[in-house]
C-alpha cells in the first residue's frame, strides 16, 4: 500500500507510471516532507531522490491550497534543470499545476509568461535567483509572496565551495521577502557528514524547526561501499587509452570521465581516429553543441561520449552500459557519483574501468579504492570566513531593496552567521572606498560599485567567481564554445588550429575588441588548453592513503596484470619515501633534504608556515613533501620543532592569487588575504603529522 500521499497522486504513480510500490527513500521521506520539516534525503544516483521530494510537495501544494509560485526547485547547473522540467511537468500536471524555468537561457518572452503565469514550481539556480530579486522588471514580493519551499538539489555540489555561502545568503534574503520561514529540502548523494550538512542547509534557523536526514539506503550500506564490479588497469598514455576504449565493450553505451577538459578533447579526436562514434562534452563547450551531443548519445547505442564532471551529476543520458574513468576523479564522492551511472537497468550491475596513464596516478586510484572499499566518504563542509561574499551579498542588498538602513542591513539575513553584526568592518570598508554611499542614515550603491560590477544592469553581482577571460570561437554564426586566449597569442609556425569539441580547426579571424574568432574546419593538428584544469589540492586522507598503498595494501577491487606490473615498480621506487611508523627525511641524490608527510598540499602549506626555521625559503612543498634546509639535523629537528603543534600558523598568501576572489576588491587586502589563508590551512591534518615520529635517511 502506497504511503500518505494526495490521491490524485497516489492514481498515477499506479496507473500512469505503472509503479506497485515507492522506493525505501521515497516512502521514507514522505511524513517529514509532506508534514513540513526541513530535510535531507540522501540516495545513490538514480536513486529516486526527485519523486521522493515531489510527491509530498505537490500532495502538501495541494492539501493547503498553495497559489501563485509556492515551490523553488534549486540546482547548481541549467542543464539538470533542462533536463528535469520534462519529468516534473508530468508529475505537476496530474493536480493541474504548472512548471516553468528561469535561468541565463531562457529567453526574455519566456521569462515574461513566468512573471504573468507565476508557476507553482520555479526551476532555476542560485544565480539566478538573486537576479530575479535585484532586477527592476521583477516585482519579487509579489511574485515570491506565496512561496512556502525550496528544494535544493545536488546540495553537496554546493556546500563544499562559496556558491553555498552564496546560496544560504539568498534564501535568508528570500525569507524576509516571503515574509514566512521556508521549508528546506536537500537531495544528494552520499556525504560523510549528513547532519552536518542538513544544518548548513537550514541556515539562521537551524535548531528551531524540526529537520530530519532521510537515508534508508545508505544506512544499509554505512561503513562499507556499495556492490560494483571495479577494475584497475595501467595503459599508460591517452593514446592507449584510446585504443583500449575502442577495442572493448563494443557494441555498448560507454562514458568516459576525464579531470580535464584539454583531456576530453584529446581523448575524443583520438576515439574518432580509431573510428568510435564519439560525443564530448564540457563547460567550454557551447550549450547547444553539448545538448546535440547528449541528446545523440541518449538516441545511440554503440558509442562512447567522453566528458568532465558536467555529466556527473544527475542530468539523464539514458541507460549507461560502461562507466570508464581516466586517472582518479578528485574525490570518492565524485567517483561514487559517476559509478552510480550504471547498474540501472534490472539485471545490470554498477560498473568502472580505471585507465591510468601514470605511476602517480595509478598509486591515487588505488588510494582512493582503498577509502571507497571501506565505506569512507568526505564530509561536506563549506569553505570558511567568507567575506567576500558577505560584501557581494551588502551591494546585492542594496540593488535589491533600493537603500538600506545603516544599522539595520544585518536584518536581511535574519541574524545567519557570517552576515550579521561581525560584518561590520566591511561595511565600513564598502563606505570608505566608495562601493557604497551613506547619507541620512540608509546606505546605497555607490559609484565604486557601479563602474566595477555595474555591466549589464550589474549581472556580474550575480555570480561570486571570477572565470578566466576566454575567446568565444564561431564557425560562421554558429558558437562552437570557448578556448584560453593563449592559443591565441603564442608563436605558431603556419595556420593556428585550436581543437574544440573533438574536432580540429583552422583560425581564419580573431575579433581582438570582443574576444572572438573565426574558424572553418580542416584535417588534424588541432590544439587544447584551458587555465585551472587539474587539480592541486588532494586531501590529507587520500594522501595518507597513497602512502598506504605505496606500503603494500592493495585495494580490494579487480587490478590487471599491467596494473599490478605497475604498482610493484612504483613501490620498489617509493619504498625509500614511505615508513609505516612516522613520516621520512631523506637526503636525495642532488643534495636536497625532503620531508615527505603524504599529507596532502593544504596540511604541508600549514607546516611550511608554521615551520620557517626549517622549511627551504625558495622552493617549498607540494601535496607530498617538504623542501627543508640544507643545515637541518636531527638535533636542530626536534628541537625547533618540539612545540610547532600548539603554534600552527595559516599559510602565506601570494598577492597575485587575491585576484581569483572575484569580490576581493571590495574588502580590506588584510581580509581578503586572511580569507584566502583560512582557506589554504589544513590545520588538523598538520597537527596529525607532527604528532607522527620522523625518521631521517641520510646518507
Amino acid at each position: 500500500m502506497l504511503p500518505d500521499l494526495d490521491p490524485v497522486v497516489v492514481h498515477h504513480v499506479v496507473n500512469t507510471l505503472g509503479w506497485r510500490d515507492l522506493r525505501p527513500l521515497q516512502r521514507a521521506a514522505v511524513e517529514p516532507v509532506r508534514g513540513g520539516q526541513d530535510a535531507l534525503l540522501l540516495a545513490p544516483t538514480a536513486g529516486g531522490k526527485t519523486e521522493a521530494v515531489m510527491f509530498p510537495l505537490l500532495s502538501r501544494m495541494a492539501e493547503h491550497q498553495w497559489t501563485g509560485t509556492s515551490v523553488l526547485y534549486l540546482a547548481p547547473l541549467k542543464a539538470l534543470l533542462n533536463n528535469l522540467q520534462p519529468r516534473l511537468e508530468q508529475y505537476a500536471g496530474w493536480l493541474g499545476r504548472r512548471v516553468a524555468r528561469w535561468h541565463g537561457d531562457v529567453g526574455a518572452s519566456q521569462r515574461r509568461a513566468v512573471l504573468f503565469e507565476r508557476p507553482d514550481v520555479l526551476l532555476t539556480t542560485p544565480e539566478s535567483l538573486e537576479a530575479m530579486l535585484v532586477s527592476v522588471n521583477v516585482d519579487h514580493r509579489q511574485f515570491f509572496a506565496g512561496l512556502h519551499a525550496v528544494v535544493v538539489d545536488e546540495v553537496h555540489a554546493f556546500a563544499g565551495d562559496d556558491r553555498g555561502w552564496h546560496l544560504l545568503a539568498v534564501l535568508e534574503r528570500l525569507t524576509r521577502v516571503a515574509g514566512r520561514p521556508l521549508q528546506r529540502i536537500g537531495l544528494s548523494a552520499t556525504v560523510g557528514n549528513p547532519n552536518e550538512l542538513l544544518a548548513w542547509l537550514q541556515g539562521a534557523g537551524g535548531g528551531n524547526r524540526p529537520a530530519r536526514v532521510v537515508a534508508p539506503d545508505v544506512a544499509q550500506t554505512v561503513g562499507r561501499p556499495p556492490p560494483g564490479e571495479i577494475e584497475l588497469d595501467y595503459v599508460g598514455s591517452l593514446v592507449n587509452a584510446a585504443a583500449v576504449i575502442a577495442r572493448l565493450h563494443q557494441g555498448e553505451k560507454r562514458l568516459v570521465f576525464c579531470e580535464s577538459r584539454q583531456t576530453v578533447e584529446e581523448l575524443g579526436q583520438l576515439l574518432r581516429a580509431q573510428g568510435v562514434t564519439t560525443f564530448l562534452s564540457h563547460a567550454s563547450l557551447s550549450v547547444d553543441e553539448r545538448h546535440r551531443a547528449e541528446q545523440a548519445f541518449t538516441e545511440s547505442r554503440d558509442c562512447v561520449i567522453v566528458s568532465t564532471s558536467t555529466l556527473e551529476l544527475g542530468i539523464d543520458v539514458g541507460d549507461l552500459d560502461r562507466v570508464i574513468q581516466i586517472d582518479s576523479p578528485a574525490t570518492v564522492a565524485s567517483f561514487l557519483q559517476r559509478l552510480g551511472r550504471t547498474g540501472r537497468r534490472p539485471g545490470s550491475s554498477r560498473n568502472c574501468l580505471f585507465l591510468t596513464t601514470g605511476g602517480q596516478p595509478l598509486v591515487q586510484v588505488a588510494a582512493l579504492l582503498l577509502l571507497w572499499s571501506r565505506g569512507w566518504v568526505e564530509p561536506v563542509t563549506a569553505p570558511p570566513e567568507p567575506r567576500h561574499i558577505v560584501a557581494q551579498q551588502l551591494l546585492a542588498l542594496c540593488l535589491q531593496e533600493h537603500r538600506i538602513g545603516d544599522e539595520t542591513w544585518a536584518h536581511a539575513w535574519n541574524g545567519f552567521g557570517p552576515f550579521g553584526e561581525t560584518a561590520r568592518p566591511i561595511v565600513r570598508h564598502l563606505v570608505e572606498h566608495g562601493y557604497l554611499e551613506q547619507d541620512d542614515g540608509m546606505l546605497f550603491i555607490g559609484p565604486a560599485a557601479e563602474a566595477r560590477f555595474g555591466r549589464r544592469h550589474f549581472m556580474e553581482m550575480t555570480a561570486v567567481f571570477t572565470g578566466p577571460p576566454e575567446f568565444t570561437v564561431l564557425l560562421g554564426r554558429s558558437e562552437l564554445g570557448r578556448i584560453d586566449p593563449s592559443l591565441l597569442t603564442e608563436e605558431v609556425q603556419g595556420e593556428r588550429r585550436l581543437l574544440l569539441g573533438g574536432r580540429s580547426w583552422r583560425v581564419t579571424y580573431i575579433d581582438w575588441r570582443r574576444r572572438r574568432c573565426f574558424v572553418e574546419p580542416t584535417d588534424g593538428g588541432g590544439r587544447a588548453r584551458w587555465s585551472g584544469t587539474g587539480w592541486a589540492y588532494r586531501g590529507y586522507q587520500l594522501s595518507q592513503g597513497m602512502r598506504e598503498v605505496l606500503l603494500g595494501t592493495d585495494p580490494p577491487v579487480a587490478l590487471t596484470r599491467r596494473a599490478l606490473t605497475r604498482l610493484g615498480q612504483e613501490r620498489e621506487d617509493k619504498l625509500h619515501l614511505v615508513h609505516p611508523g612516522g613520516t621520512v627525511i631523506l637526503r636525495e641524490d642532488n643534495g636536497d633534504l625532503r620531508w615527505w608527510t603524504w599529507a596532502g598540499f593544504r596540511a604541508n602549506a600549514t607546516l611550511t608556515a608554521t615551520l620557517g626555521e626549517v622549511v627551504d625559503p625558495v622552493e617549498r612543498f607540494d601535496g607530498n613533501s617538504i623542501r627543508l634546509r640544507e643545515n637541518v639535523t636531527p638535533a636542530s629537528w626536534r628541537t625547533l620543532t618540539a612545540d610547532a603543534a600548539t603554534r600552527l600558523c595559516l599559510p602565506e598568501i601570494n598577492g597575485k592569487a587575491l585576484d581569483g576572489l572575484k569580490f576581493g576588491a571590495a574588502l580590506p587586502r588584510r581580509m581578503a588575504t586572511a580569507t584566502l589563508a583560512a582557506r589554504l590551512a589544513d590545520l588538523d591534518a598538520a597537527a596529525l603529522v607532527l604528532n607522527e615520529p620522523a625518521r631521517f635517511v641520510i646518507v
